[in-house]
């Protein structure tokens, strides 16, 4: 029987090398030069730092762009509230991976709801979806990338 799983994942490579592009940007632009402004890395958490707002919504476009560059979905960044003191301004962005719960069950109800003759289940951080026809598979991963999702979704394990 056919199947695939939906995932939400990004390859932990491409986010380091991302963020050191947009340290090495950081150190070679002009307006930064003098300033304490930073990126601070750690697995899943990258923490902007910098000494004014405005210099975290520039490091912030910078970050995007790196992350647009390096082929990586720019809407696993979870952003954090800014706070600052007198001497800094930080802002924490999370790097979102896995599908949760509430995101799960919105899936597999849309899934669902196309009328389609697949299966859908969670199976602890992904959906798998499963189906006599491959064209059937085939329109519930057209249907889920037209989706108004504000998560990157991928498809692995196709099984034919």
């Amino acid at each position: 029987m056919p199947s695939f799983d939906v995932v939400s994942e990004i390859d932990k490579h491409e986010l380091a090398n991302a963020v050191d592009q947009a340290v090495r940007e950081l150190g070679q632009r002009f307006d930064f030069k003098g300033t304490k402004a930073r990126f601070e890395h750690d697995d899943k958490l990258i923490t902007l730092v910098a000494e004014s707002e405005f210099q975290t919504r520039q490091m912030l476009d910078i970050l995007h762009g790196k992350f647009a560059k390096r082929g990586l979905d720019i809407n696993c960044l979870e952003l954090g509230q800014v706070a600052s003191n007198v001497a800094e301004t930080r802002q924490p962005v999370t790097v979102r991976e896995g599908i949760d719960k509430d995101l799960a069950r919105k899936l597999v109800k849309q899934i669902k709801d196309s009328k389609l003759k697949v299966q859908a289940q969670v199976q602890q951080e992904q959906v798998r979806v499963s189906g006599k026809n491959r064209d059937d598979l085939q329109k519930v991963m057209a249907l889920l990338r037209e989706a108004d999702i504000d998560y990157p979704l991928q498809f692995t394990n196709f099984r034919d």
